[in-house]
């Protein structure tokens, strides 16, 4: 559990420093250049990313609750709008645009999609601990940053796009959770 917990206290440090301690980033940049401060937090999010992984893997069954039957199927479909808001931000269609945060948002989704499928510790923990990081940064964007002016929307031909890319690539992570033992279409169905 030590490592899951590490790892996901290191991402939400590196993603809130900027915006929480200024003054530490601007030191990181002065004393090493933007470039190298943004590779270094690069790397305190890879290692993040590494710990959350060995966390998760090394914690074992220990349930929490029972997932409610049909969550499966609401998992899928959360899971295809969470991909699809996650490039939404920055595909410049229609979508995007009606949004401040869409990739922000699509953490979120993805977050509840997996707490509804997966009820032992570990999960609560991961999915828990990013969607409320995603949560909290929203908070702390909106006030900072004050007021939001929309952007222009896009073109709906991009959002097209974007869903097509979005049912590719979540075929390629259906895949992948197979290849790791999770059978995303064999969940709780029922």
């Amino acid at each position: 559990m030590t490592y899951l917990l590490v790892g996901i206290f290191l991402w939400w440090a590196a993603h809130l420093l900027k915006r929480l301690v200024p003054a530490v980033r601007l030191g990181m940049n002065r004393a090493l250049g933007d470039g190298p401060a943004k590779g270094v937090i690069a790397l305190v999010l890879l290692l993040s990313v590494v710990l959350m992984i060995i966390g998760y893997r090394m914690m074992g069954a220990q349930p929490l609750y029972q997932p409610m039957p049909g969550m499966g199927h609401a998992n899928n479909l959360l899971m295809l709008v969470s991909i699809f808001l996650l490039g939404a931000g920055s595909n410049g269609g229609r979508i995007g645009s009606y949004l401040r945060h869409p990739m922000l948002i699509g953490i979120i989704i993805w977050s509840v999609a997996h707490l509804l499928v997966n009820g032992d510790m570990a999960p609560v923990l991961l999915f828990g601990g990013l969607g409320s990081w995603a949560v909290v940064e929203i908070l702390v964007i909106n006030r900072i940053e004050g007021t939001w002016q929309r952007q222009q929307p896009g073109s709906w031909r991009k959002d097209a796009v974007l869903l097509g890319m979005a049912l590719l690539l979540y075929a390629l992570i259906a895949w992948i959770h197979s290849l790791f033992g999770f059978d995303v279409f064999q969940g709780s169905y029922a």
